[in-house]
C-alpha cells in the first residue's frame, strides 16, 4: 500500500477537519433517507400501483444490494482509504436516487434499488471509521451522538422539502434526495483528506487478507456477530414505525402525504433539539439501564398506535421512538469500534452495517406484511419482540464494554497506534 500521510489537516475551529466533513456527510444522507422514506410507500401504492404487501419488497431490494456488497466490498476502506470510498458511494446513491426518478415498472425499479444500495453499503460504516480515526476513543460516544444530530437535520428538512415536492408529484423526492447525496460527493472530492494512517495497515500483521472472512469480521469475531444479532432484532421492530406509519396514517385518513412527511420532519428536530442532552444524561448510565428505557419507549409508542391511528397517538409515538433511538443509537458503533483492531476498524464497521441492512431489509418487508394482514398486527407483534431485543442488546453492549475497560496496555497499544490513550471508548458510558 502507498504510504499515505497520518497528518490530519484541523478545521478553523481547531476540530479535524474529516469528522467535521463526516458530520455533513450524515447530514446529506439524513436528507436524502428523509426527503425519499416516508414518501417512497405512498409512491408505490399511488403512482407505481404496486399492491401495499409487495412494497416491502422494493425496500428489500435496496437493504439487499447493500447486503450483497458488504460481504464483498465492506473493508475496502481498509485497503484504499476512507478518502475514494466516500466519494464514490456518495456519488453513487446520489445518482441512483436520481434514477428512480426516470425509472418505470416494478422490475426496473428493483434493479436501480439493488445497484444503488450496493454503493449505500459502504457509506455510513465508512463515514463512522473516519470520524474514528481522527478523535480519541473516549470522545467517539460524543461524536457519534453529533453524527446522529447532522443525519437529524438533514431528516428535518428532507421530509419538508418533500412534503413541498409531493404537492407536485412524489416522484419529484428522488430528484432531492440524490441531488444533496451528488453535493455532498463532489464536496468531499474537494475538501476531504485521507485519514487511513500510514501505520494502519500493518498495525497488525497477523490480520493479513484471507478472503470473505476478513472482510466481514461477524464469521471471525463471535463477540461481534452475538451483539449484531441482538442490534437487528431490536430494529427490525423499531423500522415498522417509519416503514408502517405512513400507509396507517393515510389509510385511516389522519394524515395527508405532506402531513406525513411533517410528522417525520417532527421526529428530526425532536432529535436535534434533544440528542446530546440524551447523551449526557446516558453518560451516568449502564448500557442495559440505556437498551431497556428504549425497549419501553418502544413498547409505549406501539401501544399507542394500536390503540389508535388519531393525531396525537402518531405524534406521540414518533416521539417515543425517537427517543429510544437516541438512548441505543450511539452505544452501538462504540460497542462496535470497541471490539475492532486499529487495521480492521472499518472492516467491522462494514460489519455492523449489515445490521442495519437486514433491518432495512427485513423491517418493511415483515412489517406491511403484517399490516397486509390486520392494520394493527404489526403494533401488537412488535411489543414481545422488542421487550426481548431490548435486554439481550444490553447485555451484548455491557460484555463489549467489559473487554474494552479490561484490555490490557500493550494490547490497547497495538490495537490503537497512533491514537492517544485517554480513556475507554465506552468510558462515557460507565
Amino acid at each position: 500500500m502507498t504510504a499515505i500521510p497520518s497528518t490530519i489537516p484541523p478545521s478553523g475551529h481547531g476540530l479535524p477537519r474529516p469528522a467535521l466533513l463526516g458530520l455533513f456527510l450524515f447530514f446529506c444522507a439524513g436528507f436524502a433517507d428523509g426527503a425519499l422514506v416516508p414518501f417512497f410507500p405512498l409512491w408505490a401504492s399511488s403512482e407505481a400501483g404496486i399492491p401495499i404487501g409487495a412494497i416491502g419488497l422494493l425496500f428489500a431490494c435496496y437493504a439487499g444490494g447493500e447486503l450483497v456488497a458488504a460481504p464483498l466490498i465492506g473493508g475496502i476502506a481498509d485497503r484504499v482509504g476512507r478518502r475514494p470510498v466516500l466519494i464514490l458511494s456518495s456519488l453513487g446513491v446520489g445518482c441512483g436516487f436520481i434514477a428512480l426518478f426516470f425509472v418505470h415498472g416494478v422490475v426496473t425499479t428493483a434493479i436501480v434499488l439493488l445497484a444503488t444500495g450496493m454503493c449505500e453499503s459502504v457509506l455510513h460504516p465508512t463515514i463512522l471509521t473516519a470520524i474514528a480515526d481522527v478523535t480519541e476513543p473516549s470522545a467517539h460516544p460524543r461524536w457519534f451522538s453529533m453524527a446522529r444530530v447532522s443525519s437529524s437535520v438533514g431528516q428535518i428538512l428532507g421530509p419538508t422539502c418533500g412534503a413541498l415536492l409531493a404537492l407536485m408529484s412524489l416522484s419529484t423526492v428522488f430528484l432531492a434526495a440524490g441531488g444533496v447525496l451528488v453535493l455532498g460527493g463532489v464536496v468531499m472530492l474537494a475538501a476531504l483528506a485521507e485519514t487511513l494512517g500510514r501505520g494502519d495497515a500493518a498495525s497488525d500483521p497477523d490480520e493479513e487478507d484471507d478472503g470473505l472472512s476478513a472482510l466481514l469480521p461477524a464469521f471471525r469475531d463471535g463477540r461481534l456477530a452475538k451483539l449484531l444479532a441482538w442490534v437487528v432484532l431490536f430494529e427490525i421492530s423499531g423500522n415498522w414505525i417509519e416503514a408502517v406509519i405512513p400507509l396507517y396514517a393515510q389509510d385511516a385518513g389522519t394524515l395527508t402525504p405532506s402531513g406525513i412527511g411533517a410528522l417525520f420532519a417532527y421526529a428530526g428536530a425532536l432529535t436535534v433539539g434533544l440528542q446530546m442532552l440524551v447523551s449526557r444524561f446516558a453518560e451516568t448510565r449502564s448500557a442495559l439501564w440505556l437498551t431497556v428505557g428504549a425497549g419501553l419507549s418502544t413498547i409505549g409508542a406501539f401501544a399507542l398506535l394500536a390503540a389508535s391511528p388519531a393525531m396525537l397517538s402518531l405524534v406521540a409515538a414518533v416521539s417515543l421512538c425517537a427517543v429510544a433511538q437516541m438512548l441505543v443509537g450511539p452505544l452501538v458503533p462504540t460497542a462496535v469500534n470497541a471490539l475492532a483492531p486499529r487495521s480492521r476498524r472499518a472492516s467491522y464497521m462494514a460489519a455492523s452495517s449489515v445490521a442495519v441492512d437486514l433491518k432495512d431489509s427485513l423491517g418493511p418487508s415483515i412489517g406491511t406484511a403484517l399490516y397486509a394482514l390486520a392494520p394493527r398486527l404489526p403494533w401488537l407483534a412488535g411489543i414481545p419482540l422488542v421487550a426481548i431485543a431490548s435486554l439481550g442488546l444490553g447485555a451484548a453492549i455491557g460484555r463489549a464494554r467489559h473487554r474494552r475497560d479490561n484490555v490490557e496496555p500493550d494490547d490497547q497499544a497495538a490495537a490503537d497506534t497512533s491514537m492517544p490513550q485517554n480513556g475507554s471508548m465506552l468510558e462515557n458510558y460507565r
